[in-house]
């Protein structure tokens, strides 16, 4: 029976900070071009990109890729160039919580989790399956002018993260990739060790899902601990919602705060709160990157967060003001949340962001 885990996101349309910015400036400068002909039209200047707090949105990092794409796209295989040019460390603490976690398997499932913190423009979903881990690459939403170079640069740069999480070169089963066979295919052979296939259904790289349980060299359970907490704290921030999304939020969070007991609203209910369909407000939600179920996962983990590091609750206290029906049913989606239980979340197995 296979496992799957799709990401934490289902777009790319997330905010992030400027290091690939910064990175990809750097390539170019290295070709020849200006850093102010990359940045031109991003609204970007060159001292921002040394702020290792800046954040930017995606739009501002399209329209880099734009740029860069104008500027050296002659060259062949360029999005696998710049790839291979991201490293462990380009993602800050994102990068560090994946060379803390125990296993390959488990730094795997944290990235998906807090995708967002990547660069990523491709969305991965990843398939435990037997004899074979399987990652789809997804590029469906991507521009269709920089499609084939962000499938390039993200894939390479999935790939240079696992190798640079085991400290070795990571064997691949295959490769495959859903645009024409380029013309000179060295360069995909040299990174990843094997000849991929072109012109397929999909965008994706697998392993020996063997590989998934090797221990990761640097591994630490407090650096770990101390790097989710970060992590969670950033994404919070990141997520602070507007328009559309910030009215559902308003409407899903409990008029009593932590303390109230009763459910939250369903999307009917809070369409006719808005004085519009259901169906146009799944719209207007879309269109904003988001959905009624992530907004109403997001407004019950911060309460079960609060919860269980503020007040005495049992679990299935919380469960119950959460609007969960079981107890097991909140587990089950604590976990899926934050990947460890509500139990050992409040015992401190995981620090708690402070809020």
């Amino acid at each position: 029976m296979s496992q799957v885990q799709e990401a934490g996101i289902r777009d790319w349309d997330f905010p992030r900070g400027v290091a690939s910015v910064a990175l990809m400036v750097g390539f170019a400068r290295e070709q020849g071009v200006a850093a102010g002909r990359i940045l031109q039209g991003s609204g970007l200047g060159e001292k921002a990109l040394g702020d290792p707090d800046a954040q930017i949105d995606a739009h501002t990092e399209l329209a880099v890729i734009r740029n860069l794409v104008r500027e050296l796209g002659a060259r062949p295989n360029l999005g696998l160039e710049v790839g291979r040019r991201y490293r462990i460390t380009t993602f800050g603490i994102f990068g560090f919580a994946c060379v803390s976690s125990p296993t390959l398997g488990e730094a795997i499932a944290f990235a998906l989790r807090y995708l967002e913190l990547s660069f990523t423009f491709c969305i991965p979903v990843a398939r435990w399956q037997p004899g074979e881990f399987v990652a789809r690459i997804h590029d469906e939403r991507i521009p269709v002018d920089v499609r084939r170079f962000l499938v390039e640069r993200d894939v390479t740069a999935m790939f240079q993260m696992l190798c640079d999480l085991l400290g070795d070169r990571v064997d691949l089963l295959r490769a495959e990739f859903d645009f024409p066979t380029p013309a000179n295919i060295d360069l995909y052979h040299e990174i990843f060790g094997v000849l991929p296939r072109f012109e397929q259904p999909h965008n994706l790289f697998s392993l020996d899902p063997a590989i998934l349980e090797q221990p990761l060299p640097q591994a630490n359970e407090h650096t770990l601990a101390m790097c989710l907490a970060q992590c969670r704290e950033l994404v919070s921030r990141r997520r602070a919602r507007t328009g559309i999304a910030a009215d559902v939020r308003e409407l899903l969070v409990p008029r009593g705060g932590a303390d109230g007991f009763a459910a939250p609203p369903g999307i009917d209910a809070v369409a006719r709160d808005l004085n519009m369909s259901t169906r146009t407000l799944r719209r207007h939600l879309d269109t904003a990157g988001t959905s009624y179920r992530q907004l109403l996962d997001e407004v019950r983990r911060a309460l079960a967060e609060e919860m269980l590091t503020a007040t005495p609750l049992s679990v299935s206290d919380v469960a119950i003001r959460l609007g969960y029906a079981e107890a097991s049913t909140f587990i089950h989606a604590f976990k899926r949340w934050t990947g460890t239980t509500p139990s050992a979340y409040r015992r401190g197995a995981v620090s708690p962001v402070v809020r």
